[in-house]
C-alpha cells in the first residue's frame, strides 16, 4: 500500500530536506523527476532513497528506471498522488524523486586533474541562469564550475532542474572568496577571464586555446571590481544588434562555444 499520511517519518524528512539550512546540516539534498533520477543512477550518483507514486512505476519510464534501481540496491517507496504533490516542488508533478547524498569537492582536487577549461560564477542570483550555466559548461567539455559566495543556491530545486542532469557529469564547487578562485587558478595554472560590454577586446580575438576560467557575472551587474581586476583578459561579445545587455547564461555560453570552435574546429 502507497504512503498515503503527511505524518510519515519519511515524508516528513523528505520535506524537511527541501530546506536549505537542514538540506546543508545532513548532506543531503532532493531531485525530481525522471530524467534527474534516471541520470544520478546512471552516474552512480549516491541515490539514498527514491519514492514515488504507484502510475509513475507501472509506467515504461518507471519500470526501466526501476531496474537501475534495483541493480543500485534502492528499492522505491510508493505514495500517494496526494502525498507526492505536497512532496513535489513543481506544478506538474512527474510522479517520481530521490535523496542524494551530497558531494563535496574542493579546489585543490580539481586543480589536481590539471582542468584546461573551468566556469567561475560570481553573483548569478537566478537558479534557472546557475542550472543553466552548469549545463553550458557540461556541454561545453569544460571540467568544472565554480559558484563564488552570494550566487544561488545550487541546490535550489529551480537550479537543480536547470542542469537537466549536468549536475551528475560535471563538478560543481562553492567557495567563499574570490581569493580561494584565484589561488586555485594561479595553482592550475589558469587564465581568468571575464565579459563586460565595455571591454576593448572581443572574445573572438582572445586565445581561449590555452587553459582558461570564464568568469561570468550577476545579470544586472556583470562580474564584481574586485574579480575584474584580478582577471588576465576582459573580453566582450560584439552585438551588432540593439539588444543592451544578453542573458547571463547565455553570455557565458557563446563564450564557452568559441573556445569549442578555438580548440577543436579552427584550422
Amino acid at each position: 500500500m502507497p504512503v498515503n499520511s503527511l505524518q510519515n517519518p519519511l515524508v516528513k524528512y523528505i520535506s524537511r530536506l527541501c530546506r536549505p539550512r537542514f538540506g546543508k546540516k545532513e548532506g543531503r539534498f532532493v531531485i525530481e523527476g525522471s530524467l534527474m533520477v534516471s541520470e544520478a543512477l546512471q552516474y552512480s550518483w549516491p541515490v539514498e532513497q527514491i519514492v514515488c507514486t504507484p502510475a509513475w512505476q507501472e509506467s515504461n519510464r518507471g519500470r526501466l528506471i526501476q531496474k537501475s534501481a534495483n541493480a543500485a540496491g534502492v528499492e522505491p517507496v510508493q505514495v500517494s498522488q496526494e502525498v507526492f504533490k505536497k512532496l513535489s516542488a513543481t506544478e506538474t508533478p512527474q510522479g517520481v524523486l530521490a535523496v542524494l547524498r551530497r558531494r563535496e569537492k574542493e579546489l585543490d582536487q580539481l586543480a589536481c586533474e590539471k582542468p584546461t577549461l573551468v566556469v567561475l560564477v560570481d553573483g548569478v542570483q537566478d537558479p534557472g541562469n546557475v542550472g543553466a550555466i552548469i549545463r553550458s559548461a557540461d556541454a561545453a567539455g569544460a571540467q568544472g564550475v565554480i559558484l563564488l559566495k552570494g550566487t544561488a543556491d545550487l541546490y535550489n530545486p529551480k537550479t537543480l532542474r536547470a542542469t537537466m542532469g549536468s549536475l551528475f557529469h560535471i563538478p560543481v564547487i562553492e567557495v567563499e572568496s574570490i581569493g580561494e578562485a584565484q589561488r586555485f587558478a594561479k595553482t592550475a595554472g589558469l587564465q581568468l577571464i571575464a565579459g563586460s560590454p565595455s571591454a576593448k577586446q572581443t572574445v573572438i580575438s582572445c586565445n581561449l586555446r590555452a587553459p582558461t576560467i570564464i568568469a561570468v557575472g550577476s545579470e544586472s551587474g556583470g562580474c564584481s571590481e574586485e574579480l575584474l581586476n584580478i582577471c588576465d583578459f576582459i573580453v566582450n561579445i560584439p552585438m551588432p544588434g540593439l539588444a543592451e545587455s544578453l542573458n547571463a547564461a547565455v553570455a557565458v555560453s557563446i563564450i564557452l562555444y568559441e573556445a569549442v570552435r578555438q580548440r577543436f574546429l579552427s584550422p
